[in-house]
């Protein structure tokens, strides 16, 4: 008995990464192989990236804290320290985009704290 594929399936599964890797520049987009890997490697990054981003914008948060803070004569750990201290439960985001947006409400909260 000859052997037979699954031209269908094969298709579908090869047009599903195709269109993944739709936008990207070469011959990434439309040569199945290299398509395949592109799609693959992509997907590892994202992976990735998505933990990594966790850390990056916790960064950036502590920064902004750091020099909104620093304004009133106090570094970051030392506010961090005295605002667990009071049991003032507002996370990093939150004090990040006070002292960046609200300067008033940042102040009242590092007067409540000092």
């Amino acid at each position: 008995m000859p052997r037979s594929t699954n031209s269908v399936a094969s298709r579908q599964k090869r047009k599903k990464i195709l269109k993944q890797t739709k936008g990207q520049f070469g011959r990434r987009k439309n040569v199945w192989t290299v398509a395949k890997n592109a799609y693959e490697k992509g997907m590892c990054y994202a992976y990735r990236d998505r933990r990594t981003k966790k850390r990056t914008f916790r960064r950036l948060w502590i920064s902004r804290i750091n020099a909104g803070v620093r304004q009133y004569g106090m570094s970051y750990s030392e506010f961090m320290d005295k605002i667990h201290k009071k049991k003032i439960n507002i996370n990093r985001k939150t004090l990040a985009d006070l002292a960046m947006n609200n300067p008033q409400s940042f102040k009242a909260i590092v007067d409540s704290v000092k």
